[in-house]
């Protein structure tokens, strides 16, 4: 008996991932649709959106959901924008209903966003923004001039880890020197990760103290015709980013980044870096001991570290100490390695940020948490994708079917039912 019921295991294993990967990879409103029927999570979502402002508290400001926008992007790219909500069934009903491709969230304004035409024919400027958690957008392409593996929306395991030390920056700041506590990471969906500070105190902040905020991240400020894109000024480095280069940024550099991205293993790529010493004749005196290199018995492996050490060792001998060169080392890995914020979305209240656990539309992942205490194990392209998503419930019906006595899987899977 024992060895049956182990085969009959066996086999339902056997029919419920046979079933699972019956559904074809891919993104449409069909899937969306089961997705939003089965998985979303409305109930967590709209709590984390009220902030304790619902019926339950005593005391608390129960229009203060209901002036929360969110903005729905349908099929097509039909865009609604203004929608509000009062309580969690409205949100779950509305989001069944027309299935949005992806869902935004705004800010808290002054008045419903829904009957803001209402509110401007009185004459009066009342629909305003007056609270929205204080958001971090970065994306992965924003690096596409000093990673080789990749480019535009596309990541990797060897460049992905430059979304990590976003966070591990970020995270660490915001705690520290900021003294916020409730930070929310998630990844987008594709090419970046998005935080949201959602302490009472960062959703109240004003556009010029958002201002301020993001500026005192930005460190990477150059154009795109710039070659130079960091300047370190002054005779020592800011104690955030001292602490930045010291703890993550010239650790990863030196022990990931310069092997990953291979980015002393060209010509090219050497004359990359050597742009970005002032002196030119530091810089050639550099080129001509790569170009030593060549004809030396370094491996291929090993010349990514031999540049660098060599570059390091020029630069900070004593001779180039007067000539304001020391610094220079750590402005090139600050450059290659520095989190790339889009300032905008951090400065201005009315940004739109796409929500938590939307699917995104490109590679069907879902856009899930991230913990930023681990975030050196968050592996984007181990994500659930729509499909997988469907194809465990179709497992998990045929499991409940077999329960129940049913072996007819076939003509009953469990997404066509939904």
């Amino acid at each position: 008996m024992g060895d049956e019921r182990v085969e009959a295991m066996e086999i339902d294993a056997q029919q419920r991932q046979e079933v699972a990967a019956a559904v074809p990879d891919g993104f449409n409103a069909d899937y969306l649709r089961i997705y939003y029927g089965k998985l979303f999570p409305y109930g967590d979502f709209f709590k984390w959106l009220a902030y304790g402002n619902d019926a339950k508290h005593p005391g608390c400001d129960q229009s203060y959901i209901g002036r929360r926008e969110l903005s729905f992007t349908l099929e097509n790219d039909i865009y609604l924008r203004f929608q509000s909500f009062d309580t969690a069934a409205e949100l779950e009903t509305s989001i069944k209903e027309k299935c949005p491709f992806k869902i935004d969230i705004g800010p808290v304004y002054s008045v419903d966003p829904a009957k803001r035409h209402a509110y401007a024919q009185s004459g009066n400027n009342v629909f305003v923004p007056v609270e929205r958690e204080l958001i971090f957008d970065i994306d992965i392409s924003d690096y596409d001039d000093v990673r080789y593996c990749c480019s535009g929306a596309d990541t990797c395991l060897d460049c992905w880890p430059l979304m990590t030390i976003v966070i591990k920056i970020l995270d660490t700041s915001l705690r520290g020197d900021f003294g916020f506590n409730h930070i929310l990471w998630v990844y987008s969906g594709r090419r970046g990760v998005h935080c949201w500070v959602c302490d009472s105190r960062a959703r109240k902040l004003s556009n010029e103290q958002r201002s301020a905020i993001a500026d005192y991240f930005r460190v990477y400020k150059g154009g795109e015709n710039s070659l130079k894109k960091v300047s370190l000024t002054g005779p020592v480095l800011h104690p955030f980013l001292a602490r930045s280069y010291t703890d993550v940024l010239k650790c990863f550099f030196e022990d990931k980044l310069l092997h990953s991205q291979q980015l002393f293993a060209s010509e090219e790529r050497c004359q990359k870096i050597l742009e970005l010493i002032p002196d030119e004749n530091v810089a050639s005196e550099l080129h001509d001991k790569w170009q030593g290199n060549r004809r030396s018995s370094i491996s291929k492996e090993d010349v990514n570290a031999a540049r660098w050490e060599q570059l390091k060792t020029t630069l900070q001998s004593g001779k180039h100490k007067t000539q304001g060169l020391r610094r220079c080392v750590e402005e090139i890995v600050f450059s290659y390695t520095y989190p790339r914020l889009d300032m905008e979305v951090s400065k201005h209240m009315n940004h739109l940020l796409k929500a938590p656990f939307c699917i995104h539309p490109k590679t069907g992942r879902v856009c899930v948490p991230i913990d930023p205490n681990n975030c050196e194990d968050f592996d984007p392209t181990a994500v659930p994708t729509l499909s997988q998503l469907l194809g465990e419930l179709n497992a998990a019906g045929m499991q409940i079917d077999s329960e129940n006595g049913t072996s007819d899987f076939s003509e009953r899977p469990f997404f066509n039912r939904c």
